[in-house]
């Protein structure tokens, strides 16, 4: 009996491994453009560029989904079935970081992802002529993007600008530069350029800064405090000479 059972077990042995393997063989898999894992694809702006999703070890038609994001891409009839192609057309500076999938449709969880690098210089360029009064704050701001990140710097009157702790403050992210002057003085006058530099580029942009002298001051709390007594006394005068007033009318 024990033999037997010994036979048994060492039977179903090979059965049971040959169907792990079939399961193993015959799974469905996706590729985007060859890539049966997730990947990072760099391109440049402009030229279109085109994503093509395969299923692979399927014995029947399977449905192919695609998504920019969180969001489904409608695709035509045909472009479906075991093989779905889609086309970002022009390359835009929106598209970098964005993630394109391709999902097998009756099972999510296949999936293929490809995130874009979209590379590009530092689109940065005109001029802009400021007007500010001596002892008054102003701020000069760059609004720039490249992929990869450029390095900033800002000039003066095409030097290097020395700041100065108490005087000047920057402040920068991915997309913003700026220069903040407090309680600009006369020495303040001239050309403040910012520059950004990247491997792919260099952008400027120019700021005529044109100290003007102080206003002074129009007293205007004094005015008022004149014009309220001139009236109570005006007041207090016409109550006075409330008889004669009235004798006259």
């Amino acid at each position: 009996m024990a033999q037997r059972r010994s036979l048994a077990v060492a039977c179903r042995a090979p059965v049971l491994a040959a169907s792990f393997l079939a399961c193993v063989a015959t799974a469905l898999e996706l590729s985007v453009n060859n890539h049966a894992a997730d990947f990072t694809l760099s391109t440049e702006l402009g030229p279109p560029i085109s994503l093509s999703c395969l299923v692979h070890n399927s014995s029947e038609a399977e449905e192919l989904l695609w998504y920019r994001g969180d969001g489904r891409v409608g695709l035509k009839e045909g472009n479906k079935v075991n093989i779905s192609n889609i086309c970002i057309s022009p390359v835009s500076e929106s598209d970098n970081g964005v993630t394109f999938t391709c999902r097998l449709a009756r099972d999510k969880s296949v999936q293929v992802s490809v995130v874009l690098d979209v590379q590009f210089p530092p689109q940065l360029s005109g001029e802009e002529t400021l007007h500010v009064e001596e002892e008054k704050d102003v701020t000069l701001t760059c609004n720039s993007k490249s992929n990869p990140q450029a390095q900033s710097t800002w000039l003066k009157d095409n030097q290097s600008l020395t700041l100065q702790q108490s005087h000047h403050e920057v402040y920068q992210t991915s997309e913003i530069f700026r220069l903040s002057i407090k309680k600009v003085q006369k020495s303040d006058n001239g050309t403040y350029t910012c520059v950004m530099e990247s491997p792919l580029g260099r952008g400027t942009r120019d700021f005529y800064l044109i100290v003007e002298d102080k206003k002074p001051v129009f007293p205007t709390e004094a005015v008022i405090a004149a014009a309220v007594v001139v009236s109570i006394t005006i007041l207090f005068g016409i109550v006075a000479r409330k008889d004669k007033i009235f004798k006259v009318w």
